[in-house]
């Protein structure tokens, strides 16, 4: 009789989730080990202490879980997210209001980060090979003799109605995923076997934000969904209004270089004022607040690299934020998670049709790699924003880079009045488009007019300056 194949997955994370359900196809047991116990209900629990801010599905994650959970959208939408078209959303762009065009994007599905949690474990439970163990955790790798491989995990365990009766478990499996976002403790347990840890890029911003829930009534009702980008150095400060299942409304204010939106009613409402729109302050400055101010400043921008090391132990993957995580203003989280999942499904099926018999011989090393380059885009994206910041620390960038950088202000200042740039961009954001095409030659042109444009100015003004003198 064939022995049973089993993966562990450490956190119940979304990373977590979408992996457990790729991992389904391909061993006869999942186990997701999460320290927390679910709630019955979509609420916040203390793993995930962003959950209470927005949260944004690109266009792209949505395709991806729309594959693992056919009819997710119509349960998320029946459920009461709110379904908008993007056509009704206001942009005010690091360079002004942006315009409205008709993208070839479906309608966003606006919810809490509670009810997607809640709907994909939901999910997930209709499958008989993934379990939860909840209350559980991890303390530790398990290894062969050699040390060569990853066996399975150590776990406490304490009990949900007793939390003071803790019992120790080994669970051994063929693949380890650590899903533990930006809390990961892999880089010690492999120190713990004789690997070297992985380094680390942190590159920080001090970006913070704080959000509200509000009532939706009164003027409130009658608003459009906003959001008013930062543009560093020179604006430290924006925010979003969105509405959300529940006949409900989510404020987030955000200000990076320490500039953090306050957590009082009072300061909380000043900040909105200072927005270089007064859209969200109107909105909300009477309106019915029913939940206090969350505040939540983890966001800067880590990585680990595993690719790098020299020595790898089998059967050990990283995924998620415990391997790399983005300031989470950029809103790629989720549909990141979404293309980890999906990555490591198209691995493992190579992996099958390399070796038969289910053997995982350097498939950990060479996922890493991989997913080292699937990060890169985001991660380039998230970096090259937030090193505007006066106050940002860790970044070192190339001249590649901060060329780049200087072209995309180009951009920015080119869409306002250019719905096909918009489009453009819009779409790279959504990660539908490729970060290229906004260096087409059509763009391109156009962002080079923008500079010519800005220096016949400049001289110009200089002209004036120097007949008046």
């Amino acid at each position: 009789m064939q022995r049973e194949s089993h993966a562990i997955i450490i956190g119940g994370s979304l990373a977590g989730l979408f992996a457990s359900r790729v991992l389904a196809k391909h061993f006869d047991r999942v186990s997701i080990v999460e320290r927390d116990f679910f709630p019955e209900k979509p609420a916040p629990r203390p793993g995930i202490p962003q959950s209470r801010h927005l949260h944004i599905l690109l266009n792209r994650g949505r395709i991806i879980l729309e594959e693992f959970f056919p009819g997710l959208e119509n349960e998320l939408v029946a459920a009461g997210a709110r379904s908008l078209d993007p056509r009704s959303i206001g942009w005010f762009s690091p360079a002004g209001w942006a315009p409205h065009f008709s993208p070839d994007l479906n309608d966003l599905i606006l919810f809490s980060r509670d009810l997607l949690d809640w709907q994909i474990r939901r999910r997930l439970a209709e499958n008989t090979n993934v379990h939860f163990l909840q209350g559980g955790t991890v303390t530790g790798l398990l290894a062969n003799a050699s040390r060569a491989e990853v066996a399975g995990v150590s776990v406490r365990f304490r009990d949900r109605h007793n939390p003071s009766n803790i019992h120790t478990e080994n669970l051994y499996a063929d693949l380890v995923v650590d899903a533990g976002g930006k809390v990961s403790k892999t880089p010690k347990w492999l120190k713990s076997l004789g690997y070297e840890p992985p380094q680390e890029t942190v590159i920080n911003a001090f970006v913070g934000y704080a959000t509200r829930i509000y009532k939706c009534s009164g003027k409130l009702s009658e608003t459009a969904p906003v959001f008013v980008s930062l543009a560093p150095p020179v604006r430290t400060r924006g925010g979003a209004i969105f509405p959300i299942e529940g006949n409900r409304w989510l404020v987030t204010l955000d200000g990076g270089d320490r500039d953090y939106p306050p957590t009082d009613e009072a300061g909380f409402l000043e900040f909105a004022r200072t927005l270089p729109t007064p859209t969200i302050y109107h909105a909300i400055k009477d309106a019915e607040a029913i939940t206090p101010v969350y505040s939540y400043r983890g966001t800067e921008n880590r990585w680990r690299h595993y690719e790098r090391l020299r020595r790898y132990p089998e059967n050990l993957i990283i995924i998620g934020h415990a391997v790399c995580a983005f300031n989470p203003i950029y809103g790629h989280g989720i549909t990141v998670a979404a293309l980890d999942a999906q990555m490591l499904d198209e691995c493992l099926q190579k992996q099958r049709q390399r070796y038969l018999q289910g053997n995982l011989k350097g498939f950990s090393r060479q996922f890493q790699k991989k997913l080292a380059k699937l990060h890169t885009i985001p991660w380039t994206f998230a970096i090259s924003q937030d090193s505007r910041y006066r106050g940002s620390t860790g970044a070192k960038l190339n001249l590649a880079t901060r060329l780049t950088i200087d072209y995309m202000d180009l951009v920015l200042k080119v869409l306002v009045g250019d719905a096909k740039v918009c489009q453009a961009f819009v779409e790279v954001v959504h990660m539908i488009e490729s970060p290229a095409v906004l260096f087409s030659p059509s763009i391109a042109l156009k962002a080079i007019g923008q500079l010519l444009t800005v220096r016949q100015k400049a001289e110009l003004r200089s002209r004036v300056y120097t007949e008046s003198g």
